[in-house]
């Protein structure tokens, strides 16, 4: 028994020296599994900070939209234009500023400012605030030059004035074909670097420069991470983006990094997603040490097999174990992923969800408007069909004076002209009833003076009873212009009455021309009264739905707002002025045609 010791201790030198030279031997096995779990881990993590990185940009974007025609909407408004048109008038300005502060207010937009044709400010949303943009020049800015070229203008900068980060819409505001001004939408973007939470990833958005202007950390903020050339410092200096004007460089070490970029076509940004390495070198070293705690369990394996019986049942125990710790480690991982894909794909159907109720909004808006369109039709039927409705009365009364006296062919023509004056009734409310259901008309070739004479006759009692003298210069060949023979007439009745109605006002001598001519672009129709014309107001608003100069009784103020859209849906326009000599002129341009041709296919009416 004493020398057993000795016995057993004799072979375990070389046992344990062949243990070692394998483990040797195993050891450069630990390279291919670290690059295959650094792989592993890199693709996974950049698979996450790709998803997250598109929900970003997808928000940003989204954000942005919201705003994107916005200023080319407002631009239309007519209280702008009225301030562009008349900048001295102080009560237009004020009017302007409240207006643009309310839908700055609705709109949830930081700032919006109108500039007139040189850049100075007319009128801005933060006209009472200390940082108003009132009376200052933005001319230089780049929105600014794209807006006045006939393109959206966008841009991200710091305010000058505000010294605040926004992005910027610029719409310019037309008079036809000429820019009379810009109106600017700012919008605020320090809420999407807000959302940003506290992660060890970290969010840069890089403009066109290469520099940040967007990011989790403040400290890399308006640092370029790149070399600029001379002209991209010369561009830097004169639009005055940041609050430097030479951004110093981003020193970053690559190495420490991992970095998930997308570019933003529509912005010229680049979004970018830096992870730290860390997160990949430490699941890397955690399967590095189970690597070698396998490869350590293979050699204490192999050793074991060398012992005694009773080493045996220990190493078994000992290969259990760290199975146990394996597997529970995967089903963490595993579980991890599997909480992060549902979460993923909840909020996928949030926004799936979400554009539903967009769209379902939008389609809502679009009924509301058509709706609003036939109350304001229907509104002035009593208007249009007052005229046929009162020459059918003075026909009939006239047909049963005629019957009386045994003139009955003249009764049967009063009652030919009820027909057609029935008939042209019938043809309003089939034009309303067409409106409602969106049926389409083609312009047709429609003879000028026929249509005049008709408008006439239904005025012609009128005129009579209040002494009104009509002076026609009218050509004798037919003038064919590109019309509907309806709308045409509707067009004259109501300007004539108009006309007339403005007379009332005026003592003797009452007088109504009416004249033609052709030019380059088509026909024009002129109606001139020498009553007491339009004022300034009028002018400006004559076109509005439901303003009017007359008391309630005598008009509800759509008239010539109906005419107006007509006028456009046959390719025409109306043009209000006063005479030189005194009175009202009314201008109808209208499109030339050939004798009875139908020149386009048909479109929308409404």
């Amino acid at each position: 028994m004493p020398t057993t010791p000795t016995a057993n201790a004799l072979p375990r030198r070389p046992r344990w020296r062949s243990l070692a030279i394998l483990a040797l031997c195993l050891a450069p096995m630990l390279w291919p599994v670290q690059q295959l779990a650094d792989r592993y881990y890199r693709n996974e993590l950049a698979s996450q900070n790709r998803q997250t990185l598109d929900l970003y940009v997808a928000n940003l974007l989204g954000t942005l939209h919201r705003y994107e025609t916005l200023p080319q909407i407002l631009s239309g408004l007519p209280a702008l234009r009225h301030v562009l048109e008349a900048p001295a008038d102080k009560q237009a300005a004020d009017n302007a500023n409240v207006l643009l502060k309310q839908i700055s207010q609705q709109t949830g937009a930081e700032v919006m400012y109108l500039m007139d044709a040189n850049g100075d400010t007319l009128a801005a949303s933060n006209w009472d605030q200390k940082d108003s943009f009132l009376r200052r020049n933005f001319a230089f800015r780049p929105y600014y030059r794209d807006a006045v070229d006939g393109r959206l203008g966008r841009f991200f900068g710091l305010g000058t004035t505000s010294a605040k980060r926004g992005y910027f819409f610029a719409a310019a505001v037309r008079d036809g074909e000429r820019v009379i001004g810009v109106l600017v939408v700012k919008v605020d973007l320090d809420h999407t670097e807000r959302l940003w939470g506290k992660t060890p990833e970290q969010l840069a958005l890089t403009d066109e420069y290469g520099v940040v202007i967007l990011t989790s950390r403040p400290d890399w903020r308006y640092r370029a991470t790149r070399a600029l050339s001379p002209s991209e410092h010369q561009a830097i200096e004169a639009n005055l983006a940041y609050p430097t004007r030479d951004p110093q460089p981003l020193a970053l070490d690559k190495n420490a990094w991992v970095v998930q970029s997308r570019a933003i076509t529509e912005t010229g940004w680049t979004a970018s997603l830096l992870a730290p390495r860390s997160l990949i070198d430490r699941p890397v070293r955690s399967v590095l040490a189970i690597a070698s705690g396998a490869l350590l369990a293979l050699m204490l394996g192999l050793g074991l097999m060398m012992q005694r019986r009773r080493n045996y049942l220990d190493r078994i125990a000992f290969e259990a174990r760290a199975r146990q710790e394996l597997e529970m480690r995967v089903a963490e991982r595993t579980s991890a992923l599997e909480r992060l894909n549902t979460r993923l794909k909840q909020e996928v159907l949030e926004r799936e969800h979400a554009q539903q109720k967009l769209f379902q909004a939008q389609d809502e808006l679009v009924q509301a408007s058509k709706l609003s369109a036939l109350g304001t039709m229907s509104a002035s039927i009593s208007h249009e069909l007052n005229q046929p409705l009162g020459a059918i009365r003075s026909y009939a009364e006239n047909a049963e004076v005629l019957l009386d006296h045994q003139r009955t062919d003249d009764a049967r023509g009063n009652l030919k002209l009820i027909t057609e004056l029935t008939a042209r009734m019938a043809s309003i409310i089939a034009h309303l009833r067409a409106f409602a259901r969106r049926d389409h008309h083609a312009p047709e070739s429609v003879a000028l003076q026929p249509a005049i004479e008709d408008a006439l006759a239904l005025l012609a009692k009128r005129r009579r009873a209040m002494d009104v003298e009509l002076i026609r210069d009218l050509p004798d060949a037919p003038l064919w212009v590109q019309a509907g023979e309806t709308r045409l007439r509707q067009v004259l009745g109501n300007l004539l009455a108009n006309a007339l109605d403005a007379l009332t006002e005026k003592a003797n001598p009452r007088q109504l021309w009416i004249s033609a001519e052709k030019t380059a672009q088509g026909v024009n129709l002129y109606i001139r009264d020498n009553g007491p014309g339009f004022t300034r107001e009028a002018l400006a608003r004559a076109r509005e739905p439901f303003f009017t100069t007359k008391t309630r009784t005598q008009g509800l103020g759509l008239g010539l707002a109906i005419c107006e859209t007509l006028m456009r849906a046959l390719g025409g326009e109306l043009v209000l002025g006063n005479h030189p000599q005194g009175g009202a002129l009314l201008t109808l341009r209208l499109l030339p045609a050939r004798p009875g041709a139908n020149l386009q296919p048909p479109e929308e009416f409404a």
